[in-house]
């Protein structure tokens, strides 16, 4: 565990492994979602929006390979790194066919530098046959599986119009789990209806999984979204910043330190933000989470049972 940060930080435990600084470089891979293709629903997630958190880079034609040269270029000039993460984050990336996943991966981690790679996907979007191909890649390389959960209660979920519930996580990580690939689970804080307890809640469920990291991000609220409307209508109040940093660290502090806190707060894009406007500022916030702990004197696990 980092004592600065007073938890187990992502570029640490980088660290730690490949005794540099790694880097994670976006893909985009041009799939979509069945939350979001009609399959589920044709809305997605209420705060998602077209877009599925992605760069666009697919649309505007560029292949896996010149993706991950641009990032790399730019991550070498700013970073000095030589060692780097392909990082399938927009929509659901396993959601094709195995063959395809398989191109996809491949091409990735032929690139230079490549030492592994993170895969965003949903707990209902994989079968033993992806999770199989998915663990022949760990004989070399790094692998985390990142699952879209966002909260344990299944209320929640469906308020959210996530399309699963709590179980599908369940199964997925069973799934997942004993096979070398590192599992992370993100989470937002302050969703819809969701109270102090039923974010811990959360917290608690996912300390006693098993799983391997953790991303903590902040419901802000996205232009022309769902959420956006509700939010327009005076339905739903974001999360004041000082209780978000409170509550990051109440639930950092209820995780076992083996857990890896990939992410402790969003890092939204300035021209689709709408509220709340700190949101924006994620260096202030991410600082002041740190002040937190050490006002408090806490750390990652003091509150783990």
């Amino acid at each position: 565990m980092d004592k600065e940060k007073r938890y187990s930080d992502y570029n640490g435990y980088l660290r730690k492994i490949f005794g540099m600084r790694v880097q994670k470089i976006t893909v985009d891979a041009g799939l979509s979602c069945p939350n979001r293709d009609g399959v589920l629903s044709k809305t997605g997630c209420i705060y998602c929006n077209a877009k599925g958190s992605g760069s666009g880079a697919f649309e505007r034609g560029l292949s896996i390979t010149q993706q991950i040269e641009a990032g790399r270029i730019g991550m070498v000039k700013k970073y000095k790194a030589k060692k780097f993460l392909a990082y399938f984050q927009s929509y659901t990336n396993t959601y094709t066919s195995c063959a395809h996943m398989k191109a996809l991966y491949d091409e990735a981690l032929a690139c230079e530098g490549m030492v592994g790679m993170a895969i965003g996907t949903r707990p209902d979007c994989v079968d033993e046959e992806k999770i199989d191909l998915i663990q022949s890649y760990t004989k070399k390389h790094l692998v985390w599986l990142e699952y879209g959960l966002q909260s344990v209660h299944d209320a929640t979920l469906s308020l959210i119009n996530r399309g699963h519930d709590f179980k599908d996580f369940v199964r997925a990580v069973d799934m997942t789990s004993g096979r070398g690939i590192n599992i992370c689970a993100h989470v937002i804080l302050g969703l819809p209806g969701e109270d102090r307890a039923m974010m811990l809640e959360t917290a608690r469920v996912l300390a006693n999984m098993g799983i391997n990291g953790v991303k903590i991000h902040l419901l802000y609220v996205i232009r022309d979204t769902p959420l956006d409307r509700i939010w327009q209508r005076g339905d739903y109040k974001c999360m004041e910043q000082e209780d978000y940093v409170d509550m990051v660290c109440d639930f950092i502090e209820r995780l076992p330190k083996q857990i890896i806190i990939q992410r402790i707060t969003g890092d939204p894009h300035g021209e689709e933000l709408r509220a709340p406007a700190w949101a924006g500022r994620y260096r202030e916030t991410f600082n002041m989470i740190q002040h937190t702990l050490e006002k408090r004197g806490s750390f990652q696990g003091q509150k783990f049972k």
